[in-house]
């Protein structure tokens, strides 16, 4: 019997795209990939739950190669099918704001979906189950689905959060345990998670200026206050009803986007992390920058998301100016919405 093999890709993404805070998601064209070789003719193994990894890329000093603990595989089944080897391939910075670990969350949940023949579940179905380890439906929904998505997640029933393996906030710290897990762990509630695609002006770019230190996710959100006062909610939901909108315009409309892309839910509390912040986002201008459309920070950050129909390196060398006036190198890519996760067997 010839070993199975398939290729799993999901694309990074950035959340929140200014006034979207925990709601809007794009999926953008740089792809975690899981180059997956099964040989079933073994019927025993005496790796780790049957798996063994090896990685290349973003992190490799930091990233376990134990499948009982790397994030890709503990949200896979509890078993694999006996000799698998899972060679992950990351270009996506890790703590940069580019929702590394929602694609490695999705890219694990696709993976068991393979590993295991489970083809009766759907995308929504596979959405739910992202959502029990990953309470970030932006980052997620983006990465699954691909695009430009608005998503909201369903209030958890009381006993639904009383369960232990559903975070309510960040993903699973640690190897996931207790009576609720295991071999057998319950199935999630249907619906957790719901999405919407937009669409999205081809003349579009995202210019993404990605400095060279993290910023934790549960940090950045430590410094995010309890309570909004009314007049920046308004401000917010304001923008947000009409940034979807500006964004599938052809041909964009620069001061409605840029005006559309303001926000006053996350960016300013987040400056206090991320040096040179609240002036990178305040003094370009598609008044003063041709091709520029709006700059806003990528999810928790520190990356920095400018959407522009020309003049990137141009537009990147500004931004990455101001990063080295607070002694930050930075490199850039230049990325294009991306459809979502695919399977390709050989």
């Amino acid at each position: 019997m010839a070993p199975e093999s398939f290729i799993i890709k999901t694309p990074c993404s950035s959340a929140n795209i200014g006034p979207g805070f925990d709601v809007i998601g794009l999926a953008l064209s740089m792809y975690l990939e899981l180059h997956v070789t099964i040989d079933r003719s073994k019927k025993d193994s005496q790796l780790p739950l049957n798996c063994r990894i090896t990685y290349e890329g973003e992190g490799a000093d930091e990233i376990s190669l134990d499948p009982q603990v790397n994030l890709l595989t503990r949200v896979a089944p509890r078993e694999f099918p006996a000799e698998t080897h899972v060679h992950i391939k990351n270009p996506i910075p890790l703590g940069r704001g580019l929702g590394s670990s929602g694609a490695a969350v999705v890219a694990g949940v696709m993976l068991g979906k393979e590993c295991g023949g489970l083809d009766h579940l759907t995308q929504e179905r596979l959405f739910d189950f992202c959502l029990m380890i990953e309470r970030h439906p932006d980052n997620v929904g983006a990465a699954l689905f691909g695009g430009f998505v608005g998503t909201y997640l369903k209030p958890l029933t009381p006993e639904d959060v009383a369960r232990v393996e559903i975070p309510l906030s960040e993903v699973l710290p640690a190897p996931a345990g207790g009576v609720d897990t295991g071999v057998r762990p319950p199935e999630p509630p249907h619906g957790i998670g719901h999405h919407i695609k937009f669409p999205w002006a081809p003349e579009i770019k995202a210019v993404a200026i990605i400095p060279e230190f993290e910023v934790p996710t549960a940090k950045a959100r430590e410094v995010l206050p309890q309570e909004y006062p009314r007049n920046d909610v308004t401000f917010n939901l304001q923008r947000i009803a009409l940034l979807p909108v500006a964004l599938g315009q052809s041909p964009p409309d620069p001061e409605l986007i840029y005006l559309a892309m303001q926000d006053k839910l996350h960016q300013p509390y987040r400056q206090t992390l991320i040096p040179g912040l609240t002036e990178i986002v305040e003094s370009m201008t598609p008044a003063t920058q041709p091709g520029l459309l709006g700059v806003c920070l990528s999810g928790a950050g520190p990356t920095i998301l400018a959407l522009a129909t020309g003049n990137f390196a141009e537009i990147a060398d500004r931004i990455i100016a101001k990063f080295k006036e607070n002694k930050i190198v930075c490199n850039w890519k230049v990325l294009e919405p991306a459809e979502g996760t695919t399977v390709v067997r050989a």
